[in-house]
């Protein structure tokens, strides 16, 4: 679809994303990475308008840690056994699907996986892919797939020692060849499948790069077992002597299994922590224990999904089990990711990324109660229509910028091939 260089929203609700204020104006949005939203009497010569009709309009959402390689699992066949663990999962389901991946596999995958969360209200996606059987190109073919959904991303490819040197190499070439071109950050699997050498040569190429490592940590009990049998530490403490939690554009995903002296290693680094309840519970590996944190605590989806708002309901319902999460706290760890992004200087996420909500809850809506609405009640199936860096790429709950029939039918016919090699 053709797209203007400005888009005038009338009667807009904007929800301000840290303060909650609500104002009913017209809005004035720019396109482009660097693009602006703002309060405007009347639109500018060119500009396209969309009456939004007082609806609510809040920022957009951030995944912080997914993994688009995943899109085409749903509905596969089973397992040759069921997995009787963590790393039995691993070997049977995850590692047995990324190694059948190829090129256009990845793409359908990046294409129906993005299109899935914009429709869910996403604008930026932080993805941690895995191919080390098509590791060549495989980052370039999933920005190409989200630029063309109209998605900001931050990406990486997930270096591992487990499929042997050949393999770890030609991803070590893969991570240094995109990010001589584009903003990312450096892969790793967890610990227990990366060498020392590998772990070296990951933080120097992340250093020489300017970027951060972006690590599978404590995501299952076997993953500290392991380390401390093979390197005598435990894995937070493996990472921070090497130098993973230097850096804070570094993502740790998970961080399940950390003891005491992990956290303070933690609270005292740069790096950042990415909570994904929902994953968490489907493989059986435990809640994350936020006590002695912080709050650099961001939210994903690890690959299960692309709505946000479902994995913040579910980090709220993990948090009140605990007793303490508040509806506050889940909003927040909904919008940290804004804070990840801006502090730095990843673009694509400013304040022209905006979600239309067809929402009309029975009670009003505050600055007070907005995080309640947001806890109990508002949900995917309000995403009436979604700005990602001013270009209105879902309309009235349809994309704009592709053609969903013509995505879902190349994924499926992906998705066969897939699993007629699984």
């Amino acid at each position: 679809a053709a797209q203007t260089l400005m888009l005038f929203l009338k009667n807009a609700t904007l929800i301000d994303w840290r303060t909650f204020k609500t104002t009913r104006g017209h809005l004035e949005v720019t396109q482009g990475p660097s693009g602006q939203a703002r309060f405007a009497a009347r639109p500018a010569r060119g500009a396209r308008s969309f009456d939004c009709a007082g609806r609510i309009v809040p920022k957009s959402f951030v995944i912080a840690h997914h993994h688009l390689y995943s899109a085409l699992a749903l509905g596969m066949p089973p397992a040759r056994r069921m997995p009787r663990s963590f790393i039995d999962m691993l070997r049977l389901v995850w590692w047995n699907l990324d190694r059948r991946l190829d090129l256009d596999m990845i793409r359908a995958c990046a294409l129906a996986g993005a299109f899935e969360a914009a429709k869910c209200g996403t604008t930026f996606i932080v993805d941690h892919h895995s191919s080390p059987r098509a590791a060549r190109g495989s980052l370039e073919v999933i920005a190409s797939a989200l630029d063309e959904v109209g998605l900001g991303h931050l990406l990486c490819l997930e270096l591992s020692d487990r499929d042997g040197p050949a393999a770890r190499d030609k991803g070590l070439r893969e991570s240094e060849r995109y990010l001589s071109r584009r903003p990312g950050l450096v892969g790793l699997h967890a610990s227990f499948t990366v060498s020392d050498k590998l772990l070296r040569r990951a933080v120097e190429l992340a250093r020489g790069r300017d970027a951060g490592l972006h690590v599978h940590v404590a995501e299952g009990p076997e993953d500290q077992s392991l380390c401390i049998k093979r390197h005598g530490r435990r894995v937070l403490e493996r990472f921070a002597a090497a130098g993973v939690l230097d850096f804070p554009k570094t993502l740790l995903a998970h961080g399940l299994h950390l003891n005491a002296a992990e956290r303070r290693l933690f609270r005292q680094s740069p790096a950042w922590l990415v909570q994904n309840p929902e994953s968490n519970r489907n493989n059986s590996v435990g809640e994350l224990d936020d006590r002695g944190l912080g709050d650099r605590i961001l939210l994903g989806t690890d690959g299960m999904h692309g709505d946000m708002l479902s994995s913040a309901r579910a980090a709220y319902f993990a948090g009140r089990a605990e007793g303490a999460m508040t509806p506050l706290d889940s909003y927040r760890r909904l919008r940290r990711a804004h804070d990840y992004l801006e502090s730095n200087g990843f673009p694509g996420d400013g304040s022209n990324n905006l979600v239309v909500l067809d929402y009309r809850p029975p009670t009003p809506i505050t600055p007070e109660n907005w995080v309640g609405h947001a806890a109990y009640s508002l949900g995917a199936e309000h995403v009436e229509s979604v700005i990602s860096q001013g270009r209105l790429i879902v309309e009235n709950r349809r994309m704009t910028t592709i053609d969903e029939n013509a995505v879902t039918a190349l994924a499926r016919r992906q998705a066969r091939r897939l699993w007629d090699k699984l």
